[in-house]
């Protein structure tokens, strides 16, 4: 599971849904305005022409002074030509407030109070739209049948007298042409990122499969030259330990063995400090295999790979113990790694402490694995240790993490220093 998420494409198509989703409210709400308003200027459009080219051109003289016959004859010429579409009712207003006309007869001579925007279009022209207040008398035959959009534009009476034109379309009917208006862009937009998406994720998955075989070719190439190198430094090892090692170790039994037949004094002397320089060079060179590359890195031979590598600290005069103890079963990358902070940590006591003893200690603390290396040398402070003798154990960390441990360095300036790592037995 967690290696799919890992996975580019799949991060992609996940990203790619979310953005979809976003993309797709935000285009949603302000292609719904759009279309809300487009619906509503449609029918501000229709209030228009039924007004100024129906309704104008039939409004008979007598009208505005409520003559009946002039009601009467509006009614008969224009009235189903008014109520189309969407249209709902119809009224027709003078400028004191008084419907003059009205699908509603009831409503004719009746006189209301006009709201601003009605008087300014009575003044000005143009045409404006608002949702009905279904509330007010003039609009009490609207009731009951859903919401009302009243549309009014400015007309004029044949006696040069402005009218104010009012349609009513319902709010149904205009909810349904704001969805007609809408499909498209929602099409438009969902089709465009279908594409998209459809265009870039092939190309994505051929990418990351480049990139995929690429990273594993680097991995097996990188696997290829640490096993050469390693191979080479067991080749390197195992020629010093059967060559040069074996002839310095026999010569130096023969010097020693020489220097006990009896003969001059000065002579003997000098072969046993001869003896004693090949053993100290035969440690050294034993020491440097080591590093090398450690003869047996499994549980059973960590133990003498440690003593052979605090070998150097006693031609330094470092009194070194090695305590192993209680890690038997543990794999072998975890004893490597053991090792290598060991390593790093014996490095650093034996070149820059100036210690005067020095402990390694490897033992089992429940479920972890815990290593101590102790000397008694001149401290440091850890926030201000400079980068040259600090970077290995720092480059150490990052390893140790990977394997679920930890490092930890305590000293102080004359106390000593205390590196400590522990690390979940594997």
């Amino acid at each position: 599971m967690r290696a799919a998420l890992r996975n580019p494409v799949v991060q992609f198509l996940a990203l790619g849904a979310v953005t979809l989703a976003a993309i797709l409210v935000g285009s949603g709400v302000l292609s719904s305005r759009a279309a809300s308003t487009e619906a509503v200027s449609d029918a501000r459009s229709t209030t228009e022409l039924l007004g100024r080219s129906v309704a104008q051109p039939a409004i008979p003289r007598g009208l505005v002074d409520g003559d009946a016959g002039a009601v009467d004859r509006l009614d008969r010429s224009v009235l189903t030509r008014l109520l189309v579409g969407d249209v709902r009712r119809i009224k027709i207003w003078a400028g004191d407030g008084r419907i003059v006309y009205s699908d509603r007869t009831e409503l004719i001579g009746e006189q209301f109070v006009l709201g601003d925007d009605e008087l300014e279009i009575l003044e000005s022209g143009g045409s404006e739209a608002d949702v009905s207040d279904l509330s007010k008398p003039e609009n009490r035959f609207e009731r009951g049948g859903g919401g009302l959009l009243e549309v009014y534009t400015r007309i004029e009476s044949p006696e040069g007298e402005p009218l104010l034109f009012e349609a009513y379309y319902s709010a149904a009917d205009i909810e349904a042409r704001k969805v007609e208006v809408f499909r498209p862009f929602r099409r438009i937009t969902l089709s465009a990122l279908a594409v998209l998406v459809g265009v870039a994720t092939p190309m994505l998955w051929v990418l990351t499969r480049r990139l995929t075989r690429a990273a594993t070719e680097r991995q097996r190439l990188l696997e290829a030259a640490v096993e050469a190198s390693d191979a080479e430094r067991r080749r390197i090892a195992r020629d010093l330990h059967d060559g040069v090692v074996q002839d310095l170790a026999g010569t130096a039994f023969s010097v020693s063995a020489l220097a006990r037949v009896e003969g001059d004094p000065e002579r003997r002397a000098a072969l046993d400090r001869a003896a004693g320089s090949l053993r100290d060079g035969l440690r050294s060179l034993r020491s440097l295999l080591v590093e090398i590359h450690p003869p047996d890195l499994r549980a059973e031979g960590l133990r003498a790979a440690l003593v052979d590598l605090t070998a150097p600290a006693q031609a330094a005069g470092i009194h070194a113990e090695v305590e192993v103890e209680g890690i038997e079963g543990v794999s072998a990358p975890t004893v490597a790694l053991v090792w290598r902070v060991a390593q790093e940590a014996v490095r650093n006591a034996i070149r820059h402490a100036h210690a005067s003893t020095l402990h390694v200690r490897v033992g089992r603390l429940g479920s972890r694995v815990v290593l101590e290396v102790v000397d008694d040398g001149v401290g440091f402070q850890p926030a201000e240790t400079p980068a040259t003798t600090s970077f290995g154990l720092r480059g150490l960390n990052g390893l140790v993490a990977d394997s679920g441990g930890s490092i930890v360095v305590d000293s102080l300036p004359g106390q000593g220093t205390t590196v400590r790592m522990e690390v979940t037995v594997r």
